[in-house]
């Protein structure tokens, strides 16, 4: 999608600048660091269960996205945006809005995103026992212009999180208030039009933001058009000096045509008009509410916070995969996959703050309701059923994180969380099927402050994921992680920088098959490699933002379905390198602003091939933007070289990316 992002309300300082701008409560109270030591008394922000803030004290890799960059980049998607600003790997899976993308950290392959824990204002997204994908992560949820930041956890170094955060944790926070009205518009090539309305209240212990948001397009394939409508709406209320509440409600629907994949040959003669079936396409609804309420009472040094939540889902898609035999690993016919969900979630966290310490103690609970279906189709009539199974799962846990400064220097984190699940799944026409996973993640860093250079840090973590195919066989094992990470740190005047060195290892492995959607068990990997992250301030008007991942990602120890041995073999849809950079030009009171960007793919290791890498690539944007009077005018060339890239490669099939495309917005405030 293009400029999904464009022209986001926030017109405000990156997240470090806010954060130090904010009153000081319990939820907001900062480390300051003092020349060589920090200072005294101490108390750290509140971890709740909404989570806090990106730290950069933190003995962890992560990564903030401002806001003002998320106005600035010309994305396809939310996908897309994270690809451009953040360096993660993205692989677009060439579908419509309601079909969940690939986003992957640290050489996690993340089939539709399973092996990251997106969570918005406090509620997990991925989808447990959903047939499709476990954990399957749709991020058409975001309402882009009530977006306040994007932060990155690398690793699962976070107690906070548990089933999906096996690589790491995307935390989404959207805005509590706003006053006046926004009204965006924008388009661009292929068709594309979007409207979106923001609207809101800021009085005295209230706020309020409303949203609408209508996007359609043509696509740029023959079959690809798609349209999505909207709403956002969130309150926030003081009931007394000591008590909040906090209500959300987000909601969308989809539909989209697909016009399938297209063979390597295809793609090297860029005949990008081949479609499959043109019946091929889908919509997805869907719905989640939330209420939280905190209590701070009045001269206790403590924080509680609560939220529950619904979430309601439905989506069917027609797909027609390639065929078997020769270099394709498909049936060769159409299907069908119908989706009914239900669930009901809650989280409690406790925060007591101490003058040299934190500590934090919480539990969730979750149960979710499925109904998936999988039908064999011909032009969207079912010939024979694969699957029909109703599915439902309990879980639950306990999770504890402290932190604690050690003398003037050294910074400790202990916590870790306890984890069960429970599945049971009823065939259409089959007995019943049950079981259940316990599992302990324990978390421990360590953090040193150096005098003049900057901190060095350590931690080791455990990270989980329920495995695909659970909705039909409750008794497969999780797949987990024993993650290690180390690193440095600098802050300076003009500079923000660190680089850390991590390893990952998996048991339980699971690669997973996009075009035949089987799964296959057991097995062993290893990802390890170098995280950098450079943010420098050039000069008054030029700033320079650096994002790379270097990752050796390789099978240790699997055998496949197919009797393939990739012992040694790099792990399917991950790249050798990845990256993103940009240049932005914005002089001080200047009414303009420009932005040159680039992300970076290197080797990349499709699925099913074997030892097959491809070549690297590199994508260049560039964007620019003008205030005049009321209005803000955005423009924005994504793909600028008009680079022939793969998003997602299985077999000899290609999804291809989307050349060269224009886009422009305007935001007009009332």
């Amino acid at each position: 999608m293009h400029r999904l992002f464009a022209g986001l309300v926030l017109a405000v300082a990156p997240l470090s600048v806010v954060a130090a701008q904010q009153p000081v409560t319990p939820d907001t109270i900062r480390i300051h660091q003092h020349g060589d030591t920090l200072s005294q008394p101490v108390e750290l922000p509140a971890v709740t269960v909404t989570s806090a803030p990106v730290r950069r004290e933190d003995p962890s890799s992560t990564t903030s996205v401002p806001t003002v960059v998320l106005q600035r980049t010309p994305a396809l998607n939310p996908y897309d945006l994270v690809r451009q600003t953040a360096g993660l790997e993205v692989h677009d899976q060439g579908q419509g809005p309601g079909f969940a993308s690939d986003v992957s950290l640290r050489g996690f392959s993340s089939d539709h995103s399973t092996d990251v824990a997106l969570w918005i204002d406090g509620v997990p997204i991925n989808e447990p026992i959903n047939g499709h994908a476990e954990g399957y992560s749709d991020w058409s949820l975001l309402f882009p212009q009530a977006v306040r930041s994007i932060d990155v956890f690398k690793g699962p170094t976070s107690a906070v999180y548990g089933n999906f955060a096996l690589a790491g944790t995307v935390n989404i926070r959207t805005l509590e208030r706003t006053s006046g009205t926004s009204l965006w518009a924008s388009g661009g090539m292929y068709g594309r039009a979007e409207g979106a309305l923001l609207t809101g209240f800021d009085r005295q212990g209230s706020g309020g933001v409303f949203g609408l948001r209508a996007m359609r397009e043509d696509g740029w394939r023959p079959n690809s058009g798609s349209a999505l409508g909207q709403a956002h709406a969130r309150i926030v209320r003081d009931l007394s000096p000591a008590a909040s509440v906090d209500a959300g409600v987000e909601l969308y629907d989809a539909t989209w045509d697909s016009p399938g994949f297209l063979t390597s040959e295809q793609f090297a003669d860029r005949n990008y008009a081949v479609v499959a079936e043109p019946s091929d396409g889908g919509f997805k609804r869907r719905a989640q509410e939330r209420v939280s309420v905190r209590l701070t009472p009045s001269g206790a040094p403590i924080v509680w916070r609560s939220t529950a939540y619904a979430t309601q889902a439905r989506w069917q898609l027609f797909l027609t995969v390639p065929p078997e035999g020769g270099a394709g690993e498909g049936s060769g016919s159409q299907t069908e996959e119908e989706h009914r969900r239900y669930g009901f979630g809650a989280t409690s966290a406790l925060t007591w703050s101490l003058p040299r310490a934190q500590l934090t103690f919480g539990g969730e609970a979750r149960w979710d309701h499925a109904d998936y279906e999988n039908w064999f189709t011909s032009v969207r009539v079912r010939d024979s059923a694969q699957t029909l199974a109703v599915s439902r799962q309990v879980s639950g846990a306990l999770f504890a994180q402290s932190v604690a400064d050690v003398g003037q220097h050294l910074r400790l984190s202990l916590g870790g969380r306890l984890d069960h699940l429970d599945t049971r799944t009823t065939p259409r026409g089959g007995a019943a099927m049950g079981a259940g996973s316990t599992i302990v993640s324990p978390k421990l860093g360590a953090l040193y402050h150096l005098k003049r250079i900057g901190d060095v840090y350590a931690n080791v973590s455990r990270g989980f994921r329920q495995a695909n195919g659970v909705i039909e066989d409750p008794s497969l094992p999780l797949v987990t992680a024993w993650a290690y990470e180390s690193g440095v740190k600098f802050d300076g005047r003009r500079v923000n920088a660190s680089i850390a060195l991590f390893r990952m290892d998996v048991s339980n492995e699971q690669p997973f098959d996009p075009i035949t959607l089987q799964a296959t068990d057991n097995g062993a990997s290893r990802r390890q490699g170098v995280d950098a992250e450079v943010r420098a301030r050039l000069g008054s008007a030029v700033s320079l933002s650096l994002n790379a991942t270097l990752n050796d990602a390789k099978y240790r120890r699997f055998l496949t379905e197919e009797g393939d041995t990739l012992f040694g073999v790099r792990v399917y849809n991950t790249a050798k390198f990845v990256g993103s950079a940009a240049l932005d030009v914005a002089p001080p009171g200047a009414i303009w602003h420009l932005r040159l960007g680039s992300n970076v793919v290197g080797p990349y290791s499709p699925f099913d091939e074997p030892g097959v890498t491809l070549p690297a690539y590199a994508l260049l944007h560039l964007s620019g933007g003008v205030q005049a009077g009321r209005a803000q005018i955005e423009v924005g060339l994504r793909n600028l070289l008009n680079r022939a890239y793969p998003e997602l490669q299985a077999g000899a099939f290609v999804a291809p990316g989307q050349p060269r495309s224009v886009v422009g917005s305007v935001r007009y405030i009332f």
